[in-house]
């Protein structure tokens, strides 16, 4: 072992982002840690072994003091993080170093953050719905509790003001841990977050870690990992639940696309890279519930030019049991959140799982909307007064249930002006009963846009009328 810590090479070539280190015994593993001989240390991790004398890694936090000739020291494993109680309410970064200016961590108990996922004989499924207060979700794509959940869309359709939502309902009222991961995102993102998290009275119970997009492509490949390794200790160690939530996936298999490239590997498909299904597979598979406890995944996914056919997208989705698209269509029509109720899909919303009055109303929702859907292209053409009456009937409930579906969010109220809603589902089942009832017919579809539960659209005509 002592070989091992001592083991010193020498770097004999740059560039890219890449070092060639040359040991004169044996090399270092790859995914080993080898740092530099100075202060600060330069964190170098092994991504191949070319020759065997050349150990070839990736530079993590490149700095001026990076030169050829500089000494390296194998650490003999791989980078490891801090874990335990003491991280709760702590920004990290990949090295599990603080970023929050608050004050040093002390010694800890460390773990690399390349871990083998547990195996299939210990894995539990909850089969339970995790609630979140958005109509649209909890309705007609209710999260599984221990499941994954993936928030698809392209730019600017509202991924993380919708993950930023689901932090502010679910966080408060979650009884385990929260694990925010920001992978390859803005830095203002992550400042922002860390400052709402903390008025909002929920960073005592939460541990946030951050690649952004700034730095190296090494280190936002392997942020993911780092915070997973935290989550499991939670997990398995301290038997607690974890909520982890992540922004964004892409970013990871964006990263991963840059290091196959530095190491010279021919792309794949659309210029990824070749390993792209093992190296998400390696991530996902890691997030499962255990007799120990539950781990509940919300991953943002930006999917490339709006085209859900992307290698990218394609691959997470194989990995979720939850699946809510975003659509840029309905967000410049201002439905937010700007779900798209016909492309989204959760497992969970099966008569095995859900309730029968939920599973029914979720079904009559879903029809009424996809009735609407094929009428329009009759109605762009021929007008909505060639319509038989039931087909109009249909349109005006499906216009009211797209503006149902709609939220003000809390996240947003600084904004919109509008006050947050958390609806609960009875609330969002008895709603959709009312409107499906036909008890609203006459109501101009308006009066459903951004209010939590019917009783806001009916109480204040209630008291109009009574005026």
């Amino acid at each position: 072992m002592m070989e091992r810590e001592t083991r010193i090479g020498h770097i004999v070539r740059l560039g890219g982002g890449i070092a060639d280190i040359r040991f004169d015994g044996d090399l270092p593993a790859i995914t080993n840690r080898l740092v530099t001989l100075t202060d600060p240390e330069i964190v170098i991790e092994v991504a191949s072994l070319p020759s065997e004398t050349i150990a070839r890694g990736l530079i993590m936090n490149p700095s001026s003091d990076l030169r050829i000739g500089l000494a390296v020291r194998d650490t003999g494993g791989p980078i490891d993080v801090p874990v335990g109680e003491a991280v709760l309410g702590r920004m990290f970064n990949l090295f599990g170093e603080t970023i929050d200016n608050g004050p040093p961590l002390g010694e800890m108990l460390r773990r690399p953050i390349l871990r083998a996922p547990v195996p299939l004989t210990d894995r539990r499924v909850e089969g339970t719905i995790f609630e979140t207060g958005i109509k649209a979700i909890d309705l007609l794509s209710p999260l599984e509790r221990g499941g994954k959940a993936g928030l698809f869309g392209g730019a600017g359709v509202g991924k993380t003001v919708l993950i930023t939502e689901m932090i502010h309902n679910m966080v408060a009222e979650y009884d385990g841990v929260s694990l925010f991961c920001g992978i390859g995102e803005r830095s203002r993102e992550a400042e922002e977050l860390y400052r709402e998290m903390g008025e909002a009275g929920v960073l005592d119970n939460t541990v946030m870690m951050f690649g952004q997009m700034n730095e190296s492509p090494g280190v936002r490949f392997r942020v993911g990992h780092a915070a997973l390794t935290m989550a499991e200790y939670f997990r398995d160690d301290m038997r607690r639940n974890v909520l982890v939530l992540i922004d964004n996936i892409f970013r990871f298999v964006q990263a991963g696309s840059e290091v196959s490239g530095l190491l010279g590997r021919i792309p794949s498909r659309v210029g990824y890279q070749p390993t792209l299904g093992t190296e998400l597979a390696d991530l996902e598979e890691r997030i499962c519930s255990t007799n120990r406890g539950t781990m509940t995944s919300i991953q943002a996914v930006y999917v490339p030019a709006d085209d859900f056919t992307d290698p990218a997208a394609t691959h997470t989705f194989a990995h979720l049991s939850a699946s809510i698209v975003l659509s840029r269509k309905k967000a410049s029509e201002g439905l937010y959140p700007a779900i798209d109720p016909l492309r989204s899909y959760s497992r969970m919303l099966t008569p095995g799982t859900v309730s029968p009055r939920h599973y029914r109303v979720a079904r009559a929702v879903r029809t009424t909307l996809a009735e609407y859907e094929d009428l329009k292209d009759i109605i762009a053409m021929l007008g909505l007064e060639e319509l038989s009456e039931r087909d109009r009937a249909t349109v005006r409930q499906a216009r009211q249930f797209e503006r149902f579906l709609t939220q003000p969010f809390f996240s947003t109220e600084a904004m919109t002006g509008n006050r947050g809603r958390f609806v609960t589902l009875e609330e969002t089942l008895d709603s959709c009963e009312r409107i499906l009832s036909g008890e609203f017919g006459d109501r101009d579809e308006g009066d459903f846009y951004m209010i939590g539960s019917i009783t806001d659209l009916v109480e204040p005509s209630g008291e109009s009328d009574a005026a």
